[in-house]
């Protein structure tokens, strides 16, 4: 798995189209989870964003992975040292599952058939928001051009879950003021 910078560069285009001209958040992350992997020739991909006491990292998009492996528990920012080394905004890379200590799965990981994993931040402004992880199945050492890839990734993530934010937060905002001016309700 070596960077191909040819099909960095499509995803990261594709990603960037899609950010800009779609408003359905799901159907862009669920992209972007694709495009990483593939560009990456990753064996899978997952994007979690933190629960709204950040304390729990909770599935928004994944590629790759089994049923099993998703369903296998809650990711617990205390106990996975690797998601809180990457909160506070650095990448982190587990060259072999088998014999890293930082993480909270393990066993599920190897059952899984993942060997090494590339976890980036989603930081706005200045807050982490989440992480997005990379995983291979073979044992592999990250390339500089990788992890820059992915942290690219990253960020236009972070940005369009930002944009989608706001966007819903303003529809509501729209939404209540008609109710409370006119006396509708929504519909």
């Amino acid at each position: 798995m070596q960077g191909d910078h040819e099909a960095f560069y499509h995803a990261l285009y594709r990603v960037a189209l899609l950010v800009n001209s779609s408003l359905d958040l799901h159907d862009t992350l669920d992209a972007v989870v694709r495009s990483v992997a593939e560009a990456m020739t990753a064996r899978a991909c997952a994007l979690r964003l933190l629960d709204p006491g950040g304390n729990v990292l909770e599935l928004v998009n994944s590629y790759g992975l089994s049923d099993r492996y998703l369903h296998k528990g809650p990711v617990e920012v205390n106990a996975s040292s690797i998601d809180r080394e990457a909160l506070t905004g650095k990448m982190v890379s587990v060259g072999n599952v088998a014999i890293d200590t930082r993480l909270q799965y393990p066993e599920e990981l190897m059952r899984e058939g993942i060997s090494s994993v590339l976890c980036a931040p989603l930081i706005r402004h200045d807050q982490p928001i989440g992480v997005m992880r990379v995983y291979t199945g073979e044992k592999h050492t990250f390339a500089t051009d990788e992890v820059e890839f992915l942290q690219a990734l990253a960020d236009i993530c972070a940005l369009a879950i930002e944009n989608a934010r706001m966007y819903d937060a303003l529809h509501r905002t729209y939404h209540d003021t008609i109710e409370a001016l006119w006396g509708t309700s929504r519909s």
